[in-house]
């Protein structure tokens, strides 16, 4: 799996358990329109309905299930990179631009050592 959709993913559902969410899902929903406007308000309500599910996962202590959503939009993101990998490049200024900065120092400092890792 491409790098940015594997750090897309993670960092959007971070990104929507905190105060700043409003703004990833905009950005989100708007690098989609851009991609398959067909698709953007299905993953508009895709991200609000994330969003509920990620904080029930927290506030159950389920690290298990934030794992598996982190998973599905990872492939979300890839299969929307697929068809045009130059893509990558817009998705990782959504990525640090506007998801990376709402997250908590310790999902940032998380973040970090992912993209760091090997693979």
């Amino acid at each position: 799996m491409e790098s940015i959709a594997v750090a897309a993913g993670t960092t959007l559902v971070g990104a929507l358990a905190g105060d700043g969410w409003p703004a990833a899902r905009a950005e989100v929903v708007a690098f989609w329109r851009r991609v398959r406007a067909d698709e953007a308000d299905a993953v508009a309500d895709d991200l609000a309905e994330l969003r509920a599910e990620v904080l029930a996962a927290r506030q159950a202590g389920d690290p298990e299930l934030e794992r598996a959503l982190v998973e599905i939009w990872q492939r979300r993101f890839q299969e929307l990179l697929r068809p045009d990998p130059e893509l990558a490049g817009e998705l990782r200024s959504i990525v640090d631009r506007h998801l990376t900065p709402t997250l908590t120092p310790a999902e940032r400092a998380d973040q970090e050592e992912r993209r760091d890792r090997p693979r």
